[in-house]
C-alpha cells in the first residue's frame, strides 16, 4: 500500500491519482473517476475534487494508497 503524506488539512482525489503515478494527468485521473473505477473507504467515489483527509483509503487499479497527516 503506497502512502500520500498530507502537506495541508487535505487533498482532493484526482490529485492523489497523480501523486500516485496511477495517473498521468487530470484528465486521465477525472476519466477513471467519472467511470466509477475508484473507491474511498471501500464506497465508489464519482468526485474528482473529494476532498480526502487523515486516514481515507483510495483503491485504483489493484493499487490503495492511505492518506496519512505527519
Amino acid at each position: 500500500m503506497e502512502t500520500i503524506i498530507l502537506r495541508d488539512d487535505f487533498i482532493k482525489l484526482g490529485q492523489v491519482l497523480k501523486a500516485a503515478g496511477l495517473c498521468e494527468s487530470g484528465t486521465d485521473a477525472k476519466d477513471v473517476i467519472l467511470e466509477g473505477l475508484v473507491t474511498v473507504n471501500g464506497q465508489t467515489e464519482k468526485r474528482r475534487g473529494r476532498k480526502l483527509y487523515d486516514g481515507d483509503i483510495v483503491s485504483f487499479d489493484g493499487e490503495k494508497i492511505k492518506i496519512i497527516k505527519k
